[in-house]
């Protein structure tokens, strides 16, 4: 939903140059552990967009909500593409900043120009037939991810129908992935072996650079044979929708919808479980869970802590006063979700028994005509986990308080190191099916039967020794 606000920023006037204000660090220890007293810190100093330091590049951070959605709603005020970044054609940003690779991969959610609105088109085009829950793809969709939880949560209590685990390793990220893999149509365990070079780029770690190259190889054979052989799969209807996509174009539009499902679906997961665990005292959020109200819980994590904390950046087209400051033509604006949910005026719009904006008016999903295309995809991957998580456990509590669990924070997400946690299943593995890590689908859109012929190869994948190995040492 749209909701506009009148703007109150008043008529531009001249003020200091972005370079000129020698912003503060943000990416800070304080950042990684107390966000949520960065933002208010940096409100208390600038107002409701503030200059800070992105790892050594100056950019505008919008903390106002009124603000954000300013931004966010206005294309030709605030476009996206990096062509639009002043001092990136100046040669003002290092050639080895850190964030240039992760915005430097022209797909959808980065893109503008006029090759935008066709891009955009197929997407929402492509995603229709997993999004629309009349079609019969979306419910194949959601029966793979139940079957992928379940698969999951059997291996998991191998280790015992009672025990510990790290819910977060273990089940809230590679599902989503598993779910990627089966849209993406991956043949046999192939897909497997790409999640977790996934994972080791999201974790940005010592092998992140060879993972990242041999998941780009991977796509782009994905993505030739998807243009050669299409199916009923996402990459073969983006290309239906798209014909003019290369190879490479098409491999790029994958790596998004891989990552992008990955983490921010994984991070919704993990939180919503915290949610429910952390506040269930009185058992009434399970109950809820069990009348069907798992998307209302979600919407209630994202509005206090939204998985995509800052989105990619927008520039200023022109001159423009918002908060305190002139934005100048080519300055970088980065809208932080998680600030604009601590913004007093969102609270107040969300408070109980507010009629006019519910919980749905978080900003976890974007806002405008560039709202995350795939929304109703992630959340219907989410509830679906969520659901099944908490009818195969009777009992889960966490093993540490909620003020000790371990966050990690990127520029971009923010969401669980790990999710360590105390479980009881409802019923024993035995009485489900052995678990067959369904990474990927058949040509028909269903997962492989569990004794299917290529069993022993996804045992023996990178994914499944992983899992494996977690549950022999203990999760």
């Amino acid at each position: 939903m749209e909701i506009h606000l009148a703007d109150e920023g008043g008529a531009v006037s001249d003020g200091p140059r972005l370079e000129a204000l020698a912003p503060e660090p943000l990416l800070t220890r304080d950042y990684e552990t107390r966000p949520a007293l960065v933002y208010e810190r940096l409100r208390d100093l600038h107002g409701p967009v503030a200059p800070v330091d992105l790892l050594g590049v100056p950019a505008w951070l919008v903390l106002g909500y009124r603000e954000s959605l300013q931004v966010l709603q206005d294309d030709a005020g605030w476009p996206k593409g990096l062509e639009n970044w002043r001092a990136r054609s100046e040669g003002q940003v290092p050639a080895d900043w850190p964030l240039g690779p992760s915005l430097e991969v022209n797909h959808v959610l980065i893109q503008g120009g006029p090759g935008y609105p066709a891009l955009r088109t197929a997407w929402d085009t492509a995603l229709r037939p997993f999004q629309d829950p009349r079609n019969p793809q979306a419910k194949r969709l959601k029966a793979a991810v139940t079957g992928y939880a379940d698969e999951l949560i059997t291996l998991l209590g191998q280790g015992g129908d009672t025990g510990s685990a790290d819910l977060s390793a273990q089940f809230s990220r590679p599902l989503p992935l598993m779910a990627a893999s089966h849209l993406l149509g991956f043949p046999g365990s192939q897909g497997d072996d790409a999640l977790m070079d996934m994972w080791r780029v999201l974790d940005a770690g010592p092998d992140a650079e060879p993972a990242l190259d041999r998941l780009l190889h991977t796509l782009k054979e994905l993505a030739a044979s998807k243009i050669a052989r299409p199916a009923d799969d996402f990459p073969s209807h983006l290309v239906a929708a798209h014909p003019d996509l290369s190879v490479d174009e098409l491999a790029r539009e994958l790596f998004m919808l891989l990552g992008m499902t990955s983490d921010h679906v994984g991070i919704l997961i993990s939180n919503t479980v915290v949610e429910v665990i952390s506040g269930d005292a009185d058992g009434g959020v399970r109950t809820a869970l069990s009348a069907g109200m798992v998307r209302e819980t979600m919407n209630r994590v994202v509005m206090r802590k939204p998985p995509l904390v800052n989105f990619v950046p927008r520039f200023a087209a022109a001159d423009t006063r918002l908060g305190r400051y002139t934005i100048h033509a080519g300055d970088p604006v980065w809208v932080s979700s998680a600030a604009a949910h601590a913004d007093p005026l969102f609270a107040d719009r969300t408070a109980p028994g507010t009629s006019t904006i519910s919980s749905r008016a978080h900003l976890s999903w974007g806002a405008g005509r560039r709202q995350c295309p795939a929304r109703e995809l992630a959340s219907t991957i989410a509830a679906a986990g969520v659901g099944r998580l908490f009818e195969r456990f009777s009992n889960l509590e966490l093993a540490l308080p909620v003020d000790q669990l371990p966050w990690r924070s990127s520029p971009f997400m923010r969401g669980l190191r790990s999710l360590p946690v105390r479980y009881e299943l409802s019923a024993p593995v035995s009485s489900y099916p052995p678990p067959r890590m369904a990474g990927a689908s058949g040509a028909s859109g269903v997962p492989d039967a569990p004794d299917g012929p290529d069993q022993s190869a996804k045992r023996r994948s990178s994914l499944w020794r992983y899992l494996t190995g977690l549950i022999r040492s203990g999760g």
